[in-house]
């Protein structure tokens, strides 16, 4: 966790993944990646500076999309104290950088540091997804799950997943547990993070139907009436929502009723 554009947060209709931030979790991206040759660089490491500066300072450097500089502040914070946080975020300025293999390695060592850390498996997951290696990415991310339930990124991304194995039930479920932990999960994107590529324009439509059916429930009826005017848009049978027992409390509403039959599928010519 590339895609397509949509109203609450951007897919990039090719591929797409996690994040970074300050717990260094990632979504998934690589049209998004900057060219590494166009990275700026910056004073090295200096030797008398703690191990907390060094971290800090390659936050931001990451930030600033110093990619290269903040590896380097990473690793100098590694010599003095060597933790799976610090190889996590070396992890996801490595994968930002196209430099895939390094990027698992530091996971892996992340991973073997501290058992318990789950972003490191999040993040390998977001990097096996990126790989369209969907099954290997479901068992990182169950993985991270299991070490924190509470995590609505964790969720999102593992719905991900199982959307692009076209297991719509599983992925459901999971969009739906990480709108329960966090109602703006898929409203914004944390700093620092990339593109995700959550599924391929085939199954654009019925992400946007799904999608509609979450806020439904959530009875967020502004994103609801625009997820479904966006699954209409991708040919989506939309007058199935007048059956669908997912918006029974919403058939009683004549503007949600008028709405769904305002909608006409899109002509074959503009296609």
């Amino acid at each position: 966790m590339a895609r397509f554009s949509s109203f609450p947060f951007v897919i990039v209709l090719a591929t797409a993944l996690p994040l970074c931030s300050q717990q260094a979790s990632t979504t998934q991206s690589s049209a998004s990646r900057p060219d590494p040759a166009a990275l700026l660089r910056v004073p090295p490491p200096p030797d008398n500076a703690s191990p907390e500066d060094l971290e800090k300072q390659g936050d931001d450097l990451r930030g600033q999309k110093a990619y290269l500089d903040s590896i380097d502040y990473y690793r100098a914070a590694m010599k003095k104290t060597d933790t799976a946080a610090l190889h996590n975020k070396a992890g996801i300025s490595f994968f930002l950088l196209q430099r895939d293999r390094d990027s698992k390695k530091e996971y892996e060592r992340a991973i073997k540091l501290d058992k318990s850390y789950p972003e490191a498996h999040n993040n390998l997951g977001a990097l096996l997804y990126n790989e369209k290696k969907y099954g290997a990415a479901i068992k990182e991310y169950r993985k991270a799950i299991k070490l924190n339930d509470e995590s609505a990124s964790f969720h999102k991304n593992l719905g991900t997943a199982y959307f692009s194995e076209r297991d719509f039930e599983r992925a459901s479920h999971e969009y739906q547990r990480a709108m329960e932990i966090d109602p703006s999960v898929f409203e914004r994107q944390p700093a620092g993070g990339t593109s995700i590529n959550l599924i391929s324009s085939n199954d654009l439509g019925h992400f946007h139907y799904v999608m509609a059916q979450m806020y439904g429930q959530h009875n967020d009826m502004e994103k609801c009436r625009y997820y479904l005017s966006k699954a209409n848009e991708e040919g989506y049978p939309i007058k199935d929502a007048l059956r669908d027992s997912v918006f029974a409390g919403l058939r009683k509403d004549p503007a949600f009723i008028s709405f769904v039959r305002s909608l006409k599928p899109p002509s074959a010519d503009s296609n």
